[in-house]
């Protein structure tokens, strides 16, 4: 009777997986198409308008909207991935060694700044749990300046409620992608950060470049590095250009396609079930939201008074959200894209190593313990 149930699993081989039945369903194919219509149309209507990081921000505010109304979306495969994969080699080329050389110069600056990201999310964290009522393990992961998916998962392994955990996070990310590029607009000046030294434009080097960068990501996945499929490509370009094995620029409409990919995904996020079954935590999220930015645009200006830094590199440096989307916004604003990547992938890498000791830290101070509920 044994035998059966272990030789049903090698029977169910030859049956096409859930991803493939989709594929060739011509429903799934007009829905991916609409999608990415939808957002390129956002994009352009948006640089009509003249609005700050226009082909990520249209396609977001646009794709947000329409999934909070329920329009269900169909994302293109490894889209968001490849897109960072994009904006990684471009940002790794801007590394030269004299670039490499003032970066050392700022890890002071750089550690002091995760130092003040880690205390200030710590203080939304004891704000949060009131505010939304939750338990103490979901507030402190839901404000932890960690990755989405890595939150949730330690927070329901240590009895928070993943699905809060994960509306904060994307209410954080998408609240400083959307205010952010705004404010640096309005209240600093527009960057003249010079592109990386380009001697060529050859599509055949930029096709090389981008799959070294994907091959890099693929081999850095494994490992604990905080977002590969942004730094792999980020270490390749700086390797590329460091070595002087070539120099070409990844060309402007690759980079508008990548913030596509990458608003579209981000907008995506906004599941009308899971935002309508938790408003209160939803609310709570968007004041905490609101407070880190306060605090992040608050920290920049002692930071460019301590490094000479420009306020909106400062500010984008400190900004509580994901590494890709600042270092894209860096990048097409003309910011020092390189600042901004150095002081986000230490902030990650500090954060995921740490957090745990942070929490327990949070919970001494709570009076809590490990799975409270109170």
């Amino acid at each position: 009777m044994d035998d059966k149930p272990r030789s049903a699993p090698p029977a169910k081989l030859g049956k096409p997986s859930d991803a493939a039945r989709r594929f060739r369903q011509p429903h799934w194919w007009l829905t991916l198409a609409l999608t990415y219509a939808i957002a390129a149309v956002s994009g352009f209507a948006a640089k009509a308008v003249n609005m700050p990081l226009p082909f990520m921000l249209g396609p977001f505010f646009v794709m947000a909207a329409l999934s909070i109304f329920g329009f269900r979306s169909v994302l293109f495969p490894m889209g968001r991935e490849l897109g960072q994969v994009a904006i990684g080699v471009a940002v790794g080329m801007r590394f030269t060694p004299a670039v490499l050389a003032a970066m050392t110069g700022l890890l002071p600056a750089m550690a002091l700044g995760t130092l003040y990201v880690i205390v200030f999310t710590l203080v939304a964290a004891f704000i949060f749990k009131p505010l939304a009522k939750v338990d103490d393990v979901t507030a402190f992961f839901a404000t932890a300046a960690g990755g989405v998916a890595d939150m949730a998962t330690v927070a329901k392994d240590y009895g928070g409620a993943p699905g809060s955990v994960a509306v904060v996070h994307a209410m954080r990310v998408s609240g400083v992608v959307a205010i952010v590029p705004f404010l640096v607009v309005l209240f600093g000046q527009p960057g003249n950060a010079p592109d990386a030294t380009v001697v060529e434009s050859d599509w055949l080097l930029v096709l090389v470049s981008l799959a070294l960068g994907y091959l890099m990501a693929r081999l850095l996945k494994p490992t604990p590095l905080p977002n590969p499929w942004l730094v792999g490509p980020i270490f390749m370009g700086i390797i590329i250009g460091v070595l002087g094995l070539y120099s070409v620029k990844i060309p402007s409409p690759l980079i508008g396609i990548a913030q596509i990919m990458l608003g579209t995904w981000l907008g995506c996020q906004f599941k009308r079930d899971l935002l309508a079954a938790l408003p209160r935590v939803t609310f709570s999220a968007l004041v905490i939201s609101l407070f880190m930015i306060g605090c992040a645009a608050l920290g920049a200006v002692v930071l460019t008074l301590a490094t000479g830094l420009p306020y909106p590199t400062s500010f984008l440096s400190l900004a509580p959200a994901a590494v890709t989307e600042m270092v894209v916004t860096a990048q097409v604003m003309h910011l020092e894209a390189e600042v901004v990547t150095a002081f986000h992938v230490l902030r990650i890498a500090v954060v995921s190593s740490t957090v745990l000791i942070v929490f327990k830290f949070y919970l001494r101070l709570r009076g809590g313990s490990i799975g409270s509920r109170v």
